[in-house]
């Protein structure tokens, strides 16, 4: 085939530009943009609300119930349950490679099965979260009415949701509608009326049914009542009771209707005015970019219409995150590629030079055309494999093409002939090379969960692009270099850049003959001392590397260009004691934002978002915390990092937002200013019976963690009891045949509420419930005077029934398949802690010696540590399978069982360069790190491979083995070190890059780059020598057996 399309240049031609063609076409008309790739969520989630419920009765009386019934099916990994007041939340973590679809299905099948749950509990919600990705977050604020802001943004949500393109839009940071009944004690005595009697009423008053149909001879007319109510008028209007002298007493007459708010107070604020937010999200295979121009095009519009001081602010851009992540990427891939080709262009002929280019383009294109048929979308990752690839891409092509260019050089027969045989003659190791790169990238599709599917991108796009290179390197390249028929001639005519390249290319080659060509026969002849040289220096660097200078994070921090502030106080706490600590949390970020802007320029710091009652905004996930009093959120917006003082960071103010708040008494206070994945550095989870244990316990491992340096925000998810009244009956209550279920019903109905019907308004689900006024549901003492109605109809105090004795109630209740757990989670400040020495110290020394006398108490490192571990177990496996992947590949070329070994010696040498790099850059370690020297494994065998299949063939043609040796160094010298060249010039770019969206990817490129270029100085001196060294040993041990055979 090589023969083939060398003779016939119009279908290597043609070849090239169908692949060109195709890419072409995928780009433009089929790729979709967004930022990470779109993974399917590997949880299925039940979720169950039982209002009024407290979280020890909703685990006993709906979580348990829902974990022993799905436990042992197939597929569940692990069993997460969350009990909260009125919610009760079972996770199940499906088992890498199981269908979730199946899953789900199985799921709902038990839980519905299950006829146990208490009547007042809601249907299940059994569902696998849909994962959205958010194109912009828009805030709406300015001096309106909580009720105004919300309708206003209902309005704009709907406006932008019919907008071409857009189908998802939603409103965050607005409590829901509710229309509250109130109905005092006194009227309910005064009447003789129940709250059950309120809300039958209304039920059967605010009501729309079918009613048939009458059919006429002109067709069918239906029949319906139209009597549902909405507002709070109609609600008025409804007749509660009709007596025998035509009195109609209306729910206006018994109570006031207050159609309004869910009773849990929540308010944001942006830059002191009340706030919501309107999220822009993006589905199936529309485009970020088109959206946000859609978008931002009718904001600009909507603008003038908007009431007197309210307006439209973009929060959060992630077209713009997207736009200058891609930009970076491909600035990085056009500088990498311009580097690539003038390497070539400097060592290589010039014409030599663009053949061997043209494979990248050609090669990248044949990536894009395929990408639709794996699902891959151009994204961060995608990209970022691109720029991996670019300098390994022309490893084949620059091997091949320098081959030809030799027989050129020295030919006898036609350009053509020169070509195919230069082709034929590096065939195998070239080939083999390509396979044992694609091998090193096959554990990337190994790691387990959603940074598994995430990095399996980068595997399968290198994997797709170095095969259309190696087809490239093999039918096109030859063609392509057949046209040189003038290389080789003496009477060559040069021009001016030829004969300045010719510095540069006779250069190398006056460097080779009588600079490399001694350095190698000295380190030849003294093969053993050199040998031992190159031990030496290996150790000195393991050495170096052992001083613990270098820290490990698995997963790289990048700064965010916002600060929050999360603060966290006892549940139950009123929602004026959190607003007045968020206010002082505010005042302390007014003040770093007048500081920082004053003394590095205005807009450093941009805008402030304040939320109170909940914790909406701060994470990129729907929602948040909502409605919940104890809580409260503070968020600094910043100047992009690429444009703002480089001595302002989201550290140094966070820093100094931390100095201007202080403690907060009895709250929690974390201030988050990095992204990072996978949950805490530091995540200790205990597991056992008694959750006052497990507070104690915790307590004391906090204390532990502050003694770490570098260890901040140390926090744990136990919160402390809220205030419970437990309720019994009187035996003399028995007498009047009330029970505990009675006297249940009707105090929930007074103080949480009888929820009379939902109604759908809009968008919006709204509850219509009937229960007391709010202030007779403010003391002990409005329970004691309430009326409890026995099954006669008559009406006897509470207290006469009824004890109601002070206790304390779990707040949370979270466990773990199927044990109760606490978590205490922290922080590392990159720089001054040692995430690895924390953890070795509390999992070998601490934990055990602190849980020796609580037998039933269990430990585990979860949330980064968890998945840390999950990964690394993969990667060993990973490692195992590339070496033994390799070994078979390099075992097949040379055929041979010792001679791989000569070659893969190169790889603990190449891994100390790789970490050394990360040393001298003052870069610490990640899982990116580890990724990039897996990859780097399969990249640094391929110039050993050639080197070593050189001296084989040249041996098998008669040279002696120091000659064979010596001349295939002299030979590969030039291919050896462009490969090495253009890989670490494709990845220069980027490891000069200075922005936010490139510092996650960087350690990856660090770990090629450095690795590629030891083991480009080491493959050149150091497999040569091993070479001999094993024929020593080989002849040595032939003349052993043969002394023994007599």
């Amino acid at each position: 085939m090589i023969e083939y399309f060398a003779r016939n240049r119009v279908a290597a031609n043609l070849l090239m530009a169908s692949v060109c063609v195709l890419g072409l076409v995928s780009a433009f008309n089929r790729l979709t943009l967004e930022v990470f790739p779109s993974v399917e969520a590997d949880v299925v989630n039940v979720r169950v609300f039982y209002p009024g419920s407290t979280p020890t009765e909703s685990e006993e009386a709906i979580g348990i119930r829902i974990e022993e019934a799905i436990q042992d099916l197939e597929g569940i990994d692990r069993l997460y349950t969350n009990a909260t007041e009125g919610l009760v939340t079972v996770t199940a973590e499906v088992i890498r490679g199981y269908d979730p679809r199946e899953l789900l299905d199985d799921i709902k099948n038990r839980v519905d099965s299950i006829s146990t749950f208490p009547e007042d509990a809601e249907r299940p919600v059994i569902e696998q979260p849909a994962i959205s990705e958010r194109v912009l977050n828009i805030v709406l604020s300015g001096p309106l009415t909580e009720t105004d802001l919300k309708k206003l943004g209902e309005r704009i949500r709907e406006e932008i949701t019919n907008l071409p393109g857009v189908t998802q839009v939603g409103l965050r940071g607005a409590r829901p509608y509710e229309i509250a009944i109130e109905v005092s004690e006194k009227t309910l005595q005064a009447y003789n009326l129940t709250f059950a009697d309120v809300a039958t009423a209304i039920r059967r008053s605010s009501v729309d049914l079918s009613a048939g149909r009458i059919r006429t001879a002109g067709g069918d007319i239906l029949l319906r009542t139209d009597a549902q109510a909405y507002v709070q008028e109609e609600f008025e209007e409804i007749v509660v009771r009709t007596d025998p002298n035509g009195t109609r007493i209306t729910l206006a007459d018994i109570s006031e209707v207050r159609d309004g708010f869910d009773e849990n107070v929540m308010y944001s604020e942006f830059n002191g005015n009340r706030a919501v937010m309107v999220d822009v999200f993006r589905v199936g295979d529309q485009d970020v970019i088109e959206i946000a121009r859609t978008v931002k095009d009718y904001l600009e519009r909507s603008q003038s219409t908007l009431p007197e001081g309210v307006s439209l602010n973009i929060w959060n851009d992630w077209s713009e995150t997207i736009r200058d992540r891609l930009d970076t990427l491909s600035g990085s891939l056009l500088w990498g590629g311009l580097l690539v080709f003038l390497i070539l262009a400097m060592f290589l002929r010039f014409s030599v030079a663009i053949f061997v280019a043209i494979g990248v383009p050609v090669s990248f294109l044949g990536g894009l055309a395929l990408m639709p048929l794996f699902d891959i979308t151009l994204n961060l990752l995608s990209m970022f494999a691109f720029i991996m690839v670019l300098g390994i891409v022309v490893d084949d092509a620059i091997v091949t093409g320098e081959n030809i260019f030799n027989h050129l050089r020295r030919r006898k027969g036609s350009a053509t002939d020169a070509a195919i045989a230069g082709t034929k003659e590096v065939s195998v190791p070239v080939t083999f090379g390509v396979i044992t790169t694609m091998i090193a990238f096959v554990p990337l599709m190994l790691l387990p969960g959603r940074r598994g599917e995430f990095f399996s991108v980068i595997a399968v796009i290198v994997i797709i692009v170095l095969a259309f290179s190696l087809v490239q390197s093999k039918l096109v390249l030859p063609a392509h270099m057949s046209y040189l028929v003038n290389i080789g001639k003496r009477d060559e005519k040069l021009n001016f850049l030829q004969r300045f390249q010719r510095i540069f290319s006779d250069g190398l080659e006056w460097f080779i003959r009588n600079i490399y060509r001694k350095l190698l026969h000295v380190a030849i002849k003294h093969r053993y001392s050199t040998a031992a040289f190159f031990i030496v220096i290996f150790m000195i660097m393991i050495a170096m590397l052992s001083t613990g200078r270098l820290k490990f994070f698995f997963f790289p921090r990048v700064e965010n260009d916002w600060v929050t502030v999360r603060l966290e106080m006892p549940i139950g706490t009123p929602v004026e004691v959190t607003e007045r600590y968020v206010m002082a949390i505010a005042d302390g970020a007014q003040k770093v934002k007048d500081d920082f802007n004053s003394q590095y320029g205005d807009g450093t710091v941009r805008n402030m978002l304040m939320t109170v009652g909940g914790q909406p905004f701060g994470s990129r996930r729907s929602g948040g915390a909502s409605g919940q009093s104890h809580l409260g959120e503070m968020i600094l917006e910043l100047a992009p990092g690429e444009i703002r003082n480089p001595a302002v960071s989201a550290f140094t103010v966070s820093q100094a937002w931390r100095k201007n708040v202080g403690v907060v008494p009895g709250g929690e206070v974390s201030y988050i200013f990095s992204r990072a994945s996978g949950g805490a550095p530091i995540d200790v989870q205990l597991s056992g019976p008694d959750f006052e244990q497990l507070d104690l316990l915790a307590a004391d491992i906090k204390e532990q963690l502050t003694t770490y340096p570098g260890v901040v925000d140390i926090v744990d998810s136990f919160e402390s009891g809220k205030d419970e009244i437990k309720l019994k009956l009187k035996p003399a209550a028995t007498n009047l045949g009330l029970t505990s279920q009675d006297l249940a019903r009707q105090v929930r109905q007074a103080f949480f509420g009888l929820e009379a019907q939902r109604i759908q308004r809009g968008r919006d689900d709204v509850r219509v419930m009937v229960r007391y006024p709010q202030d007779e549901r403010r003391s002990l003492e409005n329970l004691e005077n309430m009326r409890i109605r026995t099954p006669d109809g008559y009406e006897v105090p509470f207290s006469e029934v009824a004890i109601a004795e002070m206790g304390k109630s779990l707040p949370s209740i979270r466990r773990v398949d199927r044990n109760r757990t606490l978590n205490i989670t922290a922080d590392i400040e990159e720089g001054k802690g040692d995430v690895e020495a924390v953890k070795a110290d509390l999992v070998q020394g601490f934990l055990p010696a602190l849980l020796a006398s609580h037998p039933e108490v269990s430990f585990s490192l979860e949330g980064e540590a968890r998945e840390q571990r999950e990964s690394f177990e993969s990667l060993r496996y990973g490692i195992l399978l590339v070496l033994f992947g390799i070994y078979m590949m390099l075992a097949i070329v040379f055929r041979s069982y010792l001679q791989p070994f000569i070659v893969m010696l190169i790889i603990p040498f190449s891994i100390v360069g790789a970490i050394a790099f990360h040393l001298v850059r003052g870069d610490t370690l990640s899982i990116m790190s580890i990724l990039g020297i897996l990859a780097l494994i399969g990249v640094v065998v391929n110039d050993s491979l050639v080197l070593v299949d050189y001296v084989n063939r040249h041996r098998k043609q008669g040279f002696s083995l120091l000659r064979a040796v010596s001349y295939a160094g002299i030979a590969r010298f030039r291919p050896i070190l462009l490969t090495s060249l253009t890989t670490i010039g494709g990845l220069t770019p980027l490891l000069l890059e200075k922005s936010r969206q490139a510092q996650w990817l960087i350690p990856m490129a660090v770990s090629l780059a450095g690795g590629i270029a030891f083991a480009t100085f080491i493959t050149l001196f150091l497999v040569p020598i091993v070479y001999l060294i094993f024929e020593d040993i080989a002849k040595g041990a032939r003349r052993a057996w043969n002394w023994w055979r007599g």
